[in-house]
């Protein structure tokens, strides 16, 4: 699991480098983390410091997203600019009506 999430985050933060047309370094020295650093971020490397790797995500505009999943459902990855709508605004996060006969 922990495997496929960095393969998932590793493409969201290549694809939004590459949207920005922002080489490695560009973006490294712009987040004030190294190189290196970016290119294990796009390889998947599973073993990064979060605070590091937050840096690159709000570097690129990007947040990632936590939720709590349904029993047995698959892992979702959700990594999008932020928005001017709080999260506990966003659709899907509001609560279930409850069912009362």
């Amino acid at each position: 699991m922990v495997q496929d999430f960095a393969v998932e985050l590793a493409a969201a933060v290549r694809a939004r480098r590459d949207a920005l047309r922002l080489s490695q370094q560009d973006l490294a020295d712009m987040a004030g983390v190294s190189e290196r650093l970016v290119r294990f971020v796009e390889q998947g490397k599973p073993t990064l410091r979060l605070d590091t790797l937050l840096a690159v995500l709000e570097t690129l505009g990007l947040e990632l997203n936590l939720g709590i999943r349904a029993r047995n459902a698959a892992h979702t990855l959700v990594t999008q600019p932020p928005s001017a709508v709080p999260p506990s605004a966003a659709p899907g996060n509001q609560p279930e009506p409850e069912n009362r006969p």
